[in-house]
């Protein structure tokens, strides 16, 4: 009998043991939880580092043709597009204005090549 009363307090001690609840944060708290797409890492680098916002415009031109142009005509010649950021395609978007862009591949180049096609998958999202 002891050794029943025994078990059975033991098992509801157990039961009320209190379960620990681990709380997920409701967005990221960390640099290794935020996950930038390309499009997203493209456009912190346009408007950022990369100072592309200087000269082009999502749908107008001011000093350079619009991402729009660009990406049209990219995408209509099936071109290179980081070749060309990399200082090592032709100008065929309006080659008039190359050597003012020329001037920004010292910028380009320094970039990966993850931040440069991440630049590219930014020009053709213009096209949506």
């Amino acid at each position: 009998m002891k050794k029943t009363l025994f078990l059975f307090a033991f098992l509801a001690f157990a039961s009320c043991k209190k379960e620990e609840v681990k709380e997920e944060p409701l967005y990221p708290t960390t640099a290794e939880e935020i996950v930038q797409t390309p499009v997203q890492l493209g456009e912190e680098i346009f408007n950022g580092k990369g100072n592309c916002v200087a000269c082009h415009q999502m749908a107008e031109k001011v000093i350079g043709p619009s991402l729009q142009n660009i990406a049209t005509i990219y995408k209509d010649k099936n071109a290179n597009m980081v070749a060309f950021l990399k200082g090592e395609g032709e100008p065929i978007v309006d080659p008039s204005q190359y050597e003012v862009m020329k001037t920004n591949f010292v910028v380009t180049k320094a970039m990966s090549d993850q931040e440069l096609q991440a630049l590219e998958a930014y020009v053709y999202s213009s096209l949506k």
